[in-house]
């Protein structure tokens, strides 16, 4: 079976493009989605979170407090290493085992940061989804309902779209100017044909 990661900068729209394949049967690991589920569900990774950043990390019900946790982290680069390297091993992990259970050609794993967080490596292609800053700025105030200068922070703690980009190996251009539908029909015809060689 084929591992194809599928990364972007935020509001790119790797989301929607993932929803695409899903239409074409494709299973699709959502990293973010996961690492707050993990957040709660691993036991050990939440007595390690909690010794690090404080028991104000989870409510007395054990749900992650979200806002007290990115009120520390977003405001301190060591600090957001530091939680990154707890929760990316375990996310990989997570998605490594969630993989060996699928039973299709290939999966997809979406996750904005595959090249920073080294997870790159348990993935034998990376599909890129492309849009211009000014657009995605744009999308993101839309959809979070955040200030330009919040957004902005955001994308600076991402890698660099045009690095990010050449180290893909397939880039969907998501611009409002090219169809995102046939890009992706065309796409997925290659990936059967690659995971049929594998």
């Amino acid at each position: 079976m084929l591992k194809v990661g599928i990364t972007g900068g935020i509001g790119s729209g790797k989301s929607t493009v993932s929803k695409i394949f899903e239409l074409l049967g494709v299973p699709v690991y959502y990293a973010d989605e996961r690492a707050k589920d993990i957040l709660v569900r691993d036991t050990a990774l939440a007595a390690e979170v909690k010794k690090q950043f404080g028991d104000a990390a989870y409510d007395e019900n054990g749900t992650l407090n979200r806002k007290y946790l990115g009120n520390i982290v977003f405001n301190d680069k060591d600090k957001l290493a530091l939680l990154n390297a707890l929760v990316h091993p375990a996310t990989i992990r997570d998605s490594n085992t969630w993989a060996e259970q699928q039973t299709t050609p290939y999966v997809l794993k979406e996750a904005a940061l595959l090249f920073e967080t080294e997870s790159f490596h348990y993935l034998d292609k990376i599909i890129g989804v492309y849009a211009p800053q000014p657009l995605r700025l744009l999308r993101v105030i839309k959809r979070d309902n955040v200030s330009r200068e919040d957004v902005l922070a955001r994308m600076y703690k991402q890698l660099d779209e045009s690095i990010k980009m050449r180290l893909c190996d397939y880039v969907i251009q998501n611009d409002e100017q090219k169809m995102v539908i046939p890009q992706v029909l065309a796409l997925h015809e290659q990936l059967l044909a690659l995971a049929a060689e594998k």
